[in-house]
């Protein structure tokens, strides 16, 4: 596994699930994980959201942090299919995939869910 020289050219991605729905239908957040400096974006997305609609984020972090160099991921059928592949072979990104609780590929992503839910149950 690479090491990191720059900000957000190596980021690992995954998702909260099992939330209530929010007004806005909102029932899942995809976490996206700078893993050199941790920093995180926390989107707010629906079940039924398919990889076309997902895309539309991938720009906008792509707009904020430039095109990363690798994606780390678990094996979700957002992460799999054949539109992601092909987006990022046109991006020139490595799409990685994780096994489950291998903390060596995700665990930056399933930290931050874990620090995240923490912090929710201190608050609530």
């Amino acid at each position: 596994m690479s090491i990191s020289e720059w900000k957000w050219e190596r980021i690992a991605m995954d998702f909260v699930v099992g939330l209530p729905k929010t007004l806005g239908k909102f029932d899942f957040i995809w976490v996206v994980v700078d893993r050199l400096t941790k920093s995180a974006h926390f989107i707010s997305i629906r079940i039924d959201y398919n990889v076309e609609q997902l895309a539309k984020y991938v720009k906008e972090i792509v707009r904020l942090h430039g095109v990363p160099l690798s994606i780390i991921s678990d094996h979700g059928t957002q992460f799999t299919s054949k539109f992601w592949r092909k987006l990022h072979e046109e991006l020139g990104t490595q799409l990685t995939f994780s096994t489950a609780f291998h903390l060596q590929t995700d665990g930056q992503s399933e930290r931050t869910i874990q620090v995240r839910r923490h912090f929710e149950g201190m608050c609530n």
